[in-house]
């Protein structure tokens, strides 16, 4: 690469950084805020006196860029680099290929077995002097590194002897942007899309820079820039050349750029007749496709693809399966070395089967169909991103197909950009889930890291909470999710309890009582809006369109399967969706110990009872509480810990900054409201079923249940 093309991108970095603002969030966990503890700042200058980085690439710069900034900003003096050191501590960074220090210290031997993307911290004597190595087999890995070593900083870790040795588990680390080219975000709740297709390719905005910057921070190595309803229109050579102007800033930071694939382009951009996969002509015009962009993108990744699913078009509609679909992109993708990530995302309205069943039944017979570049991309429930789902049965049952997994980031059920909500209790509730495929300890996480069944390529993704609103998130807690659906993708042995300490050290402040504050209201939120929304295995209790507030009583519109009845069952006799062998039967797609457990009323773990069993009004839980009376309790808790969570946050004022704190406290005053909304609405209605009271000792609704009924928000974000 030039000299001129690598100070470009440093000049987009500075460009971007002096745009900041004080506190409105838009520096996420990148604040690099000066350090308080002087013993830490005097440790982390005598380990620093210089700093060595060696390599001439774009990511070297990119390394340079982010230890200048950072060390300014955490240390609070200037930052020089140095050919080769002299005297005094010295940090250094490079691969065994570029530094001629790296090889004479022999640290290709501790780099075995660690990829491309790996990397090792360590300290280790140097010239009379002491030495922090962060070395790679690539530069990417070096970048790794850096943010790693940032990390440690950030979080007021000594870096006096290290010994860091990590790589991730997951190849493939993406988000998913569900951006419209006209600049709408579909289930976005932060503004709208970050690209401005209007302006590339010919103007960078810096902030695609820092998005970069914050994805490579976190270990995320691709996105797809466009939403999963695709628009042919991005597979055209006019769009294209914007997304290689995407690609060349994202490259220096090892994010790979994917596109949606709508499937009928062939007929809406090339004028054939039809898109039937096993056409000749449909293959050649893709094959062709296929070699136009990698023109454009050199490093392109491949496509990901919405077919036959709430009425997108697919192979289906010629007779074809979802593996000759995707068998045909993958065929032309192959030589590049590009994957398709086909979605299970599958389900019809005409369908009389439980609308959970279908994709399990569409895939499986599926299972050795599919070329070896093919990931087929789950969602971590059967239904679609609920407060709170069991494992998605196709994890564990596909032993020769990859799986990945698609998480929501965005919370479109929790609350969207309005309700605080910390999602990894729910992500590391599947993935740490046993489907027991091979066994006791056959966990989601082994499924998608490839382990249990030996697949070499292995994949997440997580649907984007990102917008163009300055703090990128809309929410200002809402980053948290972006931060730990990366640290996951790394590493899914991650507790959500380390990961929100290390992300508000790092985007609020060191104060241990702000951490323990803030952590104990982000570990209280996600139980908090399953309560109040959808407790003891309830789902899809939301209103009809945006999904925002409460509708149980949603039925009669034309397709069932949308409608709040088809899943609360609520009769006279009870409510739940019966999943066992007198229902559905849906408990026969997991494996026998996971079966028998649900199955079981005495065994089911009461937070799934109601996905799996219709059960009496009358029926005694654990608590020794009636069914009606437990939901009743769980609906008032869910509101208290909105309020509890509400005035823990008031504690907070004084101790961070006062712009971030107003908008949160803003923020969960509206929570507080919507909380008691969704409780009062559903259990007036679900009153109407049971017949019974709501308990005296606890508040009675204001409003009556046609009150509630006729609430009809209008114009919400991302519907």
């Amino acid at each position: 690469m030039s000299k001129l093309k690598i100070q470009s991108l440093i000049l987009l970095i500075l460009a971007s950084i002096m745009t900041l603002h004080a506190e409105d969030g838009y520096r996420l966990w990148l604040r690099y805020e000066k350090i308080s503890n002087e013993a830490l700042i005097n440790e982390y200058n005598e380990a620093l006196e210089q700093l060595v980085v060696e390599g001439s690439s774009e990511t070297c710069a990119a390394i340079k860029a982010e230890l200048e900034l950072a060390l300014e900003g955490m240390l609070g003096k200037e930052v020089h680099f140095a050919d080769k050191p002299t005297s005094g501590n010295v940090l250094i960074i490079g691969t065994p290929a570029s530094s001629a220090m790296i090889r004479s210290l022999k640290a290709e031997n501790k780099l075995q077995d660690l990829g491309d993307e790996g990397y090792v911290i360590y300290t280790t004597p140097y010239r009379n002097r002491k030495a922090t190595i962060i070395t790679a087999n690539t530069d990417i890995g070096l970048l790794y590194g850096t943010y790693s070593f940032l990390r440690l900083l950030q979080t007021g870790q000594s870096i006096a002897e290290l010994s860091v040795r990590d790589q991730p588990e997951i190849k493939l680390r993406l988000l998913n942007h569900w951006d419209n080219l006209d600049g709408h975000v579909e289930r976005g709740y932060a503004g709208n899309s970050l690209w401005d297709w209007h302006t590339l390719p010919d103007y960078i905005n810096p902030r695609y820079v820092d998005y970069a910057r914050a994805n490579a921070s976190i270990g995320i190595n691709g996105t797809a820039l466009t939403n999963v309803n695709a628009d042919a229109q991005v597979l055209t050579a006019e769009y294209l050349e914007k997304v290689a102007a995407l690609a060349d800033v994202f490259r220096p930071y090892g994010i790979k750029v994917y596109l949606t694939a709508r499937f009928s382009a062939p007929v809406e951009l090339g004028g054939l007749e039809t898109a039937d996969p096993l056409d000749e002509e449909v293959i050649r015009w893709w094959t062709l496709k296929v070699d136009e962009i990698y023109t454009y993108i050199p490093d392109f990744g491949g496509f990901l693809v919405k077919a036959n699913s709430e009425g997108q078009p697919g192979p289906q509609n010629y007779g074809r399966t979802h593996g000759d679909g995707a068998n045909l992109l993958a065929n032309a993708l192959a030589p590049h070395g590009g994957v398709v990530m086909w979605r299970a995302f599958v389900y019809s309205n005409e369908e009389p089967e439980d609308r959970a069943k279908q994709a399990y039944n569409e895939f499986i017979p599926l299972d050795k169909q599919f070329k070896a570049n093919v990931l087929i991309q789950v969602k971590n429930g059967a239904i679609d991103f609920q407060p709170r789902e069991p494992f998605h049965p196709l994890f564990g049952a596909m032993e020769h197909t990859s799986l990945m997994m698609e998480f929501q980031i965005t919370q479109e059920y929790l609350g969207q950009g309005i309700h605080l909500t910390y999602l990894a209790p729910l992500y590391k509730e599947c993935l740490d889930a046993d489907t027991y495929a091979k066994g006791e300890g056959s966990t989601v996480a082994r499924v998608i890291d490839g382990s249990l069944f030996d697949h070499s390529i292995t994949a997440m993704a997580g649907v984007s909470n990102i917008g163009d609103d300055r703090n990128w998130c809309g929410h200002p807690i809402a980053q948290s999710n972006w931060y730990a659906y990366g640290r996951l993708a790394w590493n899914a042995s991650f507790s959500a309890e380390e990961i929100a300490e290390d992300w508000i050290r790092m985007t609020f402040s060191e104060d241990p009582e702000v951490i323990s504050i803030l952590k104990k209201i982000m570990m209280m939120s996600r139980e908090a809006g399953v309560n109040y929304r959808t407790p003891l295995g309830l789902h899809h209790q939301m209103a009809w369109h945006h999904h925002y507030g409460p509708g149980p009583w949603i039925k009669d519109k034309p397709r069932a399967d949308w409608t709040s009845a088809y899943y609360n069952r609520a009769d006279t006799v009870g409510i739940g969706f019966d999943r066992t062998k007198s229902g559905s039967n849906a408990l026969s797609q997991y494996f026998p110990p996971v079966a028998e457990k649900f199955a079981n009323l005495k065994t089911c773990p009461e937070e799934f009872l109601l996905w799996f069993h219709h059960v009496p009004w009358d029926y005694k839980m654990k608590s020794g509480r009636t069914l009606w009376d437990e939901l009743c309790y769980k609906y008032y808790l869910g509101t208290d810990q909105v309020k509890e969570m509400q005035a823990d946050w008031e504690k907070l004022k004084g101790r961070i900054d006062d712009e971030r704190f107003r908008h949160v406290q803003s923020l969960l005053k509206m929570q507080v409201r919507d909380a008691i909304e969704w409780r009062n609405a559903c259990l007036l209605y679900f009153r109407t079923y049971s017949g019974m009271p709501i308990p005296a000792e606890y508040e009675q609704a204001e409003r009556t249940l046609e009150e509630y009924m006729k609430i009809d928000r209008k114009f919400l974000p991302g519907s």
